[in-house]
C-alpha cells in the first residue's frame, strides 16, 4: 500500500479557519479524485511558536492512481491551497510505500 503524506505547517493566526476548509472543502475534494480510500489526519503533539503541524496521510489504491493524481489532479487542488491561503503556511509531501502491518497477537487486522 502507497500512503501519500502531505505535512502543512500553518500559521496560528488562521489555524482554526483553515483547518475547517480542508476538512469540508480540500479533503472531500481530494478523497473525490478517486485515487485514495481514505485520509487519516493527525496534529503534531507539540507546542510551536511558529504555527501549527498538521499531517494528512491518504491511503492509495494503486501507483497508477497516484502517478494520475499527481499529474492531473494534484496541481489545481494545490492552487486552490495557495490561492486561499498564500504565505500562511508551508507544506511538504511525501510518499510511503507500506512494507508491513504488526498487530499485537491478540489483535486482528
Amino acid at each position: 500500500m502507497l500512503v501519500y503524506n502531505v505535512t502543512v505547517k500553518v500559521d496560528h493566526q488562521i489555524a482554526e479557519e483553515w483547518l475547517d476548509w480542508m476538512r469540508t472543502i480540500h479533503i472531500p475534494n481530494v478523497l473525490a479524485t478517486g485515487a485514495f480510500n481514505k485520509c487519516r489526519l493527525s496534529k503534531l503533539d507539540m507546542k510551536e511558536d511558529d504555527g501549527v503541524t498538521y499531517v494528512f496521510q491518504y491511503d492509495c489504491f494503486s501507483e497508477d492512481d497516484l502517478n494520475r493524481y499527481m499529474i492531473h489532479d494534484a496541481p489545481a487542488l494545490q492552487k486552490e491551497v495557495i490561492d486561499k491561503y498564500a504565505t500562511r503556511f508551508v507544506a511538504f509531501r511525501t510518499i510511503l510505500n507500506v512494507v508491513e502491518e504488526i498487530y499485537r497477537h491478540d489483535q486482528q487486522s
